[in-house]
């Protein structure tokens, strides 16, 4: 599979209160072709800033891309001018925000909203574009579709809202979608359907997809490859099924130790000490040291860089080598 979206040392920083925070402290990763890779992590490492920093949509002030690259395809995304990036949004990539209620325009009807995004992004007209939101409302698996349409977005239940939002964003057939948490607050049964039904619109359509996450069991169902995120920064990445079986990072075993097994009738779950550090303070060395119950002489001082440790498996720890270069 081609390379689709390629990040390279990615900087997005915020200013809060006087300090510098590092939200994003040199990312690096690539998504391939037809595949689903993950961002796991805790809340506030990062996963997000990573999505928004792809779309060019950091609020300036009071943040803003510090450095680094963002190339999809043959474009520099970083390098084009407002109007063109414009036109990559929702047409090229799309991305699903974390709660639909607030993505969606209350006061438009669900069809009104995405006949403009297909008339913006397609040149067709009113009643053309209107019928093509329809027929993406069907495949979306929508019942009444048509009556849908029609209706506005507090009209709908929580996952019909979801559906509409894969719907709007698939609307255009982009290359890549962004998916940012696309389960949150949906009960399980309605999770299951919403994965499924990406599942289904990924291998129909081709569409490459950037989940983001902090469930575990979401990423073992639908990703290829997962990169696992720490403090503005990624710690581990490998195919899904190597992680799961084979986590490397300390901070990885810890995250996988979190998760209760199904046949365990009284499971005895792992603890992370301490907390994730203040993004405008962080600490020497690795970011994961002072909670780090393997670190050794160099952790404090030298901040590990990503080593190969098997077939496209990458870890920063030097516990695998990968001390900064001289």
């Amino acid at each position: 599979m081609g390379t689709l979206l390629r990040v390279d040392d990615l900087h997005t920083h915020f200013l809060s209160a006087g300090k510098v925070v590092k939200a994003l402290d040199g990312i690096s990763f690539e998504i391939r072709e037809g595949e689903v890779f993950g961002v796991v992590g805790e809340t506030g490492c990062g996963k997000s800033v990573t999505a928004l920093s792809i779309l060019r949509l950091i609020p300036f002030p009071p943040g803003r891309i510090v450095s680094g690259a963002i190339r999809f395809r043959e474009t520099e995304l970083l390098a084009l001018p407002p109007d063109r990036m414009r036109a990559v949004r929702g047409k090229e990539i799309s991305m699903i925000f974390q709660e639909p209620m607030t993505s969606l325009n209350p006061v438009f009807r669900v069809g009104e909203q995405m006949r403009e995004v297909i008339m913006l992004h397609q040149g067709l007209g009113k009643s053309e574009a209107l019928e093509a939101a329809v027929r993406m409302l069907e495949r979306v698996r929508i019942p009444e579709a048509r009556k849908v349409a029609g209706q506005y977005p507090h009209q709908l239940s929580g996952g019909m809202r979801q559906r509409v939002m894969i719907a709007l964003e698939l609307s255009c057939r982009p290359a890549l979608l962004i998916a940012d948490e696309p389960t949150t607050a949906l009960d399980v049964t309605i999770q299951a359907q919403i994965l499924k039904l990406l599942n289904e619109l990924k291998r129909e359509m081709g569409t490459s997809i950037l989940l983001i996450t902090h469930d575990l069991g979401v990423v073992a169902q639908m990703c290829d490859r997962v990169a696992v995120m720490y403090a503005g920064s990624i710690v581990e990445e490998a195919g899904v099924a190597a992680i799961f079986e084979n986590p490397r990072h300390p901070y990885t075993q810890g995250l996988w130790g979190a998760i209760p097994l199904a046949h365990d009738e009284k499971p005895t779950l792992a603890v992370i000490p301490g907390a994730v550090p203040d993004l405008s303070r962080l600490p020497e060395g690795c970011k994961f040291h002072p909670r780090c119950g393997r670190r050794f002489a160099p952790c404090d001082r030298i901040r590990p860089q990503m080593t190969a440790v098997g077939d496209g498996h990458r870890v920063a720890c030097h516990l695998y080598g990968g001390g900064e270069p001289s």
